[in-house]
């Protein structure tokens, strides 16, 4: 079947050099990027009932770009005022640099990983092991952050900031997809929840990742497509080669077909999962 339709379930890249786009004007498909989930951020009350004292740490770990926002947020709501000395520690440098939407930069002593995960971060954390960690996480954080850290005896408390919620469809919102590409378990829990009589038929799914290719194998569906792998580091490089094997470009005016080029715009480390 004729992949004519994808929904991918992220917001839309913000740049048009994503390679999303190279993929659309090559196979001459439609699309559309419409999250299945969204993240909300907690009430200040909602927050205090943890019993999490934001005074109280000297440092601060973020893992995802939404935990900086909420942390902010909720500052403001409970009017804590954020010293100068609070040291930030961040498993991307695309993470730190997003603080500099709440703090002047060069006056804050921030710690940047390299790949994304907190192990690459964990040789900084250690050598400031006399700090007192907050670990800014969401509700469906696996844990495996924490246990790094206990297991490594360092001083941290696990504060939930934000919540991850179904982005449910309207009534009058069409669902005519050849493709659905999900990044989290909880897509495909969304998924369920808005469509519970859903069959696949001749639907491609495609997952980001371990645990959301296990939540579709789990959830009775059929996996058509996986990323990362050693052929496909990426999810549009795991689509392009799908594409590419049971479909086939597109011929254009020029006689020439576009290739992919460029990076994901779309952080795919960047999701629930995470």
């Amino acid at each position: 079947m004729k992949v004519k339709k994808i929904l991918v379930s992220q917001p839309q890249p913000a740049s048009e050099k994503s390679p999303y786009f190279d993929i659309s004007r090559k196979y001459g498909t439609d699309i559309v990027f419409r999250p299945f989930i969204k993240v909300e951020g907690l009430s200040a009350k909602e927050f205090r009932a943890q019993k999490v004292n934001i005074p109280d740490f000297t440092a601060i770990i973020f893992t995802a770009k939404a935990a900086i926002d909420h942390f902010f947020h909720l500052c403001e709501e409970m009017r804590i005022t954020i010293p100068i000395t609070l040291k930030y520690f961040c498993t991307s440098e695309t993470i730190a640099n997003y603080l500099q939407k709440y703090i002047v930069y060069r006056k804050r002593k921030i710690f940047a990983g390299k790949t994304g995960k907190l192990v690459d971060l964990l040789p900084a954390i250690i050598k400031h092991k006399s700090e007192n960690f907050l670990l800014a996480v969401s509700d469906v954080n696996n844990g495996s952050d924490a246990q790094m850290l206990t297991d490594n005896k360092i001083r941290f408390t696990r504060g939930v900031m934000y919540r991850t919620v179904s982005n449910d469809f309207g009534a009058d919102e069409a669902f005519d997809y050849d493709m659905l590409v999900f990044f989290s378990p909880q897509g495909i829990e969304s998924l369920l929840k808005n469509f519970p009589d859903f069959v696949q038929g001749d639907i491609c799914v495609a997952a980001f990742g371990p645990a959301t290719a296990k939540a579709v194998v789990d959830a009775g569906l059929r996996l058509d497509i996986e990323a990362p792998t050693v052929e496909a580091p990426s999810m549009t490089a795991a689509i392009d080669n799908y594409l590419a094997e049971n479909q086939g470009e597109i011929e254009h005016a020029d006689g020439e077909d576009d290739a992919p080029e460029g990076e994901d715009a779309i952080n795919e480390c960047e999701t629930a999962e995470a």
